[in-house]
């Protein structure tokens, strides 16, 4: 909540702006056909002059801003609606239907992104590919990433490096902590953090070739503080990438940083920084003195790249900044995917004993599962795209921004609209799911199909669609399959003793599970299987 003298100061500012901003919407209407003119806006809370609706709905009593966006979005029945915040309309979508008129029919108007505090920052201003608005820098980067790193020969290239990082998880990470307090009868495993590591390992491990960057926990398999600060520091960035700071919708006041996105952005990018830019350093000159000769990992990938001239295809700065990107996009679905997922299959034994007896069946109990065992393992998968659906990462997509004035579902969206596909609405929606906020993992079953999370008609938002859908999706698929198959083989889950079941209430401030997952793991393979 702002204070007294912020809120003024936030008043006076926008007296101030009211002078510049009427010139600047006379001569919008000018601009404006006939056509598009006589269309309304889609419908939305009553904005005040100037400001919108930045007071007093969102900034003072209803944080956080998309749970009063959607909330307002089931008072007035609607799919999509205009949200103007100071000069800007936002444009939440919760429908499929309206979902593809932007990402695929229109895509082109719809492919660009707006400049937040967030995206220049994690970004290095904007050098990267995922949140740069369109034009040459962002086709560079886009050309450069689909053709070096998330090719098919880039993804088998890293499959050692994730089934490296699949048997730390299983025969270190989790066994070991049993075995050292079998003692006790049971261990509380803190699952949020198992996969988080575990996220956070895969990506350094394809990113750089090590799974630590300083010497790791005193056993050398878990994290160390180093590897803790810097995954708390991406997940500190991802949750305040898009946060609707008030700077970014009246830039002019981001010298205040009243909300303070700013300070804790730039904080976390720092943490990141400071382990990531030396590994990239040092990758440099190695391959400068002739040291490395084949590449090994992504990182060697972006020193490889060359343009059409054979030259160098990214900077040093565009490298750095490649990186932070690519692990940014790597921690966060995979481990917010099987923590929910986990959750609701301990509190559904049923749910869980069916996928545990497809792996036996696929797999046995002799060896772990594999990545060449997933294209069989459909309920496990299922389980995986209902988590997806139900319990996405962030409450939106990545927003996109209008580069001009268009017509979507017979209403009029502004040229620089900010379009905010639902992950949530769309994957909750009535009228879509039968009993949505239910866990049920059958419903992606039909037909004997293979379960894939990319859903072609968006009727769930995995790895969105169209020239900014997700490059990716292939590792992050076979990640997430891969990390809730082990956790589901490896053991044996159960609440805490005296808990009948797992919480699984969210998060008021964003849609993460509200208290970390803790739950009771045993053995499930034979002792074989667990060396220590």
């Amino acid at each position: 909540m702002l204070d007294s003298t912020s809120f003024f100061a936030f008043i006076l500012g926008f007296l101030i702006l009211a002078l510049t901003m009427k010139r600047k919407e006379t001569k919008k209407t000018v601009l404006v056909t006939s056509y598009t003119r006589s269309l309304p806006l889609p419908p939305g809370p009553k904005p005040w002059p100037l400001i919108g609706n930045l007071l007093p709905e969102i900034l003072r009593r209803n944080k956080p801003v998309f749970r009063w966006i959607h909330s307002h979005m089931e008072e007035l029945n609607t799919d999509i609606a205009c949200i103007r915040l100071a000069n800007t309309h936002v444009i939440p979508v919760t429908s499929p239907r309206i979902a593809q008129e932007i990402l695929k029919k229109q895509d082109s108007i719809f492919a660009s992104r707006p400049l937040t505090v967030g995206t220049e920052y994690c970004s290095r201003q904007y050098l990267t590919v995922a949140v740069v608005p369109q034009g040459e820098q962002w086709k560079k980067m886009r050309r450069v990433v689909a053709s070096h790193v998330t090719s098919q020969k880039s993804f088998k290239l890293m499959l050692k490096k994730r089934a490296e990082e699949a048997d730390n998880l299983v025969r270190y990470y989790i066994n070991n902590m049993c075995v050292k307090n079998s003692g006790n009868g049971f261990e509380v495993i803190d699952t949020r953090f198992v996969v988080r590591q575990y996220s956070g390992n895969v990506a350094r491990k394809m990113m750089f070739g090590v799974r630590h960057f300083g010497k790791g926990s005193e056993d050398g398999y878990g994290p160390g503080f180093e590897e803790i600060e810097h995954v708390d520091s991406l997940f500190t960035v991802l949750t305040h990438l898009y946060a609707f700071a008030l700077s970014d919708y009246v830039p002019w006041l981001r010298f205040l940083d009243l909300e303070g996105y700013e300070k804790v952005v730039s904080s976390a990018m720092r943490n990141i920084s400071k382990y990531n830019d030396p590994f990239v350093d040092e990758r440099l000159m190695q391959w400068r003195d002739g040291k490395m000769k084949e590449p090994q990992d992504f990182l060697d990938m972006f020193i490889l790249a060359k343009d059409a001239d054979g030259k160098p295809a990214l900077s040093e700065e565009e490298i750095k900044a490649q990186v932070t990107e690519l692990m940014l996009a790597t921690v966060d679905n995979p481990s917010n995917a099987a923590e929910w997922a986990m959750a609701e299959m301990i509190n559904e034994p049923s749910i869980m004993q069916k996928a545990v007896e497809e792996i036996d069946r696929v797999v046995g109990k002799d060896r772990f599962v594999l990545e060449s065992d997933l294209q069989k393992l459909n309920y496990v998968k299922a389980c995986v795209k209902e988590a997806f659906r139900l319990h996405p990462v962030a409450p939106f997509n990545l927003p996109h921004m209008s580069t001009a004035d268009a017509v979507v579902d017979g209403y009029f969206i502004p040229k620089g609209s900010h379009v905010l596909i639902s992950r949530m609405g769309i994957g909750r929606n009535p009228n879509v799911w039968d009993k949505p906020l239910k866990f049920n993992p059958e419903r992606h079953l039909g037909n004997n199909k293979n379960v894939d999370l990319n859903d072609q008609d968006l009727n769930l938002i995995s790895f969105s669609a169209g020239r900014r859908g997700c490059l990716g999706s292939s590792i992050g698929s076979a990640m997430t399959y891969m990390l809730l198959a082990r956790l589901i083989q490896g053991f044996t889950w159960s609440p805490v003793p005296g808990e009948c079941k797992i919480d699984i209430s969210e998060s008021k401030s964003d849609i993460f599970m509200a208290k970390p997952l803790h739950a009771i793991a045993s053995p499930h393979l034979v002792p074989q299987v667990y060396p220590t």
